[in-house]
Order: structure tokens, then sequence, then C-alpha cells
């Protein structure tokens, strides 16, 4: 079971979620959630940066590598194993929750 799966606010899922793709950089992981979202989560390049260090830091993300781009350095980050289990097993959570709800709804209707 992956570190600290009680605890994937939205922004940590849709990091993981954008990183399944590949490795992105920052800007790219920014660009990737807000598509994902349909817009509906914009973290600032502070929160971000903090999401991806904490990320980091339970191990479900790591540095994949770094470039100089334009004279910036630029960070890629790359999913996990344990990263994919996290996100999968969050998704399923949502989904199962999700069934739940529509359920109850429809037998309520």
């Amino acid at each position: 079971m992956p570190r600290g799966t009680s605890e994937v606010s939205e922004p940590m899922y849709f990091v993981l979620t954008a990183l399944l793709g590949g490795p992105l950089h920052g800007h790219a992981i920014s660009k990737s959630i807000q598509e994902l979202s349909g817009g509906r989560v914009k973290p600032s390049v502070g929160t971000l940066y903090g999401i991806l260090e904490r990320l980091h830091e339970r191990g479900v993300i790591a540095v994949d590598r770094e470039e100089t781009v334009n004279g910036r350095a630029r960070r890629y980050f790359r999913i996990t194993d344990e990263g994919q289990a996290l996100v999968t097993a969050e998704a399923r959570r949502m989904r199962e929750a999700a069934a739940l709800v529509l359920r109850t709804a429809e037998a309520s209707a």
C-alpha cells in the first residue's frame, strides 16, 4: 500500500494524473492540471511547487531530470510506482463514492 494514501487533495490528484503520461516540468504540469480539471483547478506557482515538494517527500513522484532552457533551470518530475498505485486507488475510491451517491439518488427518485 502506498505511503500516505489517506491524504490526496484535489490538486495533488491532478498533479499525479498529469504525470501518468510521462515526465513533465512545472509549467507543463500546471497547464495539464487546468486542462484535466476543465479549468476548475488552477494552482498558483507557489502552491504547485509546494505540492510537488510534498509529493516528492512522500515518494510518489521523483525528479526525472533537470535541464537549462533559456538560462533557466527546468526540473522534470515523474510519477513513481507508489504514485501510480496511489492515484489509481484514489480514482477507484472516487468512482465507488460516486456510484453510491447515484444509486441512492436513483432509488429515491
